[in-house]
């Protein structure tokens, strides 16, 4: 009798989706993470004063810089989280072993994806971004060669981050992430206004180390993932003590660079007082991460010094427009 009721019971529905395919691919995108896009408000207020100089091609001009940003570094990721489902890192550190990681953000890992279908999401930002970029280049108002070749090799080298070359499998993840953010920040700049600025220069580095204490956070916590597929980060390679003094003389470095700046004239002399707060917070991230070992505390804590870090140099950039208007 038992044998045939359940022969006649209908078939168990298959487990429902955790949530919708659209949010999948925002995952896959890092859609929540819009930290590198921030470079754009940046530049922005470096030529919004006076307004009388913002004309429409140069607003075009940063709408269509920022849609490409967003397309390329969605590429990025979206061939990192390949790469890194294949090698088998991303299951290691976003694994059930891991509590601390929530799988979801990993749409490969939940299944949640196919990586044919991640693979095609990245090849097409990867081939819009390289149109929306030429577009933005056909229309600036300025295309210094200098410029131009930065962002063509920032778009060559972040598709080749994780996959194909895989350069960050090389020991150049740490630099590529702080080149990231100062071209963004320079290339754009230079594209509107034609010049090349000691001063952007400055605010780019910091602007990129955002990005980059990102991820020397992360791979602290990662180190077992990566050094089982050979991904040779700093804190693979040197032992906990060297990778604490690593990332401390990273966060003093960040610091220092604005009062270099302002010491030598390449930015105002309240520069340095200015980013202060970013210091600080970036002290509390340290702190936070090896002084109480909670990692990934002190890496939640880096989204928010470059948040602030944004916030401190737009008013910067506003204090010397107006001051020059």
């Amino acid at each position: 009798m038992t044998q045939s009721a359940t022969a006649g019971a209908p078939a168990a529905s298959a487990a429902p989706r955790p949530e919708s395919k659209l949010s999948s691919y925002r995952r896959l995108g890092k859609l929540d993470v819009f930290d590198y896009y921030l470079s754009t408000p940046v530049v922005l207020a470096a030529v919004l004063l006076p307004l009388s100089a913002l004309d429409r091609r140069t607003v075009t001009a940063l709408v269509l810089f920022l849609l490409g940003q967003v397309l390329v570094i969605m590429a990025m990721v979206a061939l990192d989280d390949v790469t890194g489902f294949r090698d088998g890192s991303d299951l290691a550190n976003y694994g059930p072993d891991n509590p601390l990681r929530n799988k979801l953000r990993k749409p490969l890992v939940a299944g949640t994806l196919s990586e044919r279908e991640a693979l095609r999401f990245a090849w097409v930002c990867a081939a819009a971004g390289a149109a929306v970029w030429a577009l933005t280049a056909a229309l600036a108002p300025h295309r210094p060669l200098w410029a131009l070749i930065l962002l063509g090799l920032l778009y060559v080298v972040s598709l080749q981050y994780s996959y194909g070359l895989k350069i960050s499998y090389h020991g150049f993840q740490e630099a590529f992430l702080a080149a990231l953010g100062l071209v963004l920040v320079i290339a754009q700049y230079g594209l509107l206004t034609g010049e090349f600025s000691g001063f952007l220069f400055v605010q780019g580095v910091l602007f990129g180390f955002g990005p980059l204490m990102f991820g020397v956070y992360s791979n602290t916590n990662d180190i077992e993932g990566d050094r089982a597929v050979g991904r040779p980060t700093v804190a693979v390679l040197v032992s906990p003590r060297g990778n604490a003094l690593f990332i401390g003389a990273l966060s003093a470095a960040e610091y220092l660079l604005g009062v270099i700046a302002s010491a030598t004239g390449l930015a105002p002399w309240w520069f340095a007082l200015i980013m202060l707060p970013a210091g600080c917070l970036r002290l509390r991230q340290y702190l936070t991460g090896f002084r109480a070992g909670n990692i990934m505390a002190a890496r939640r804590i880096g989204f928010r010094v470059h948040r602030l870090g944004v916030v401190l140099l737009v008013v910067t950039n506003l204090l010397v427009g107006a001051g020059a208007a």
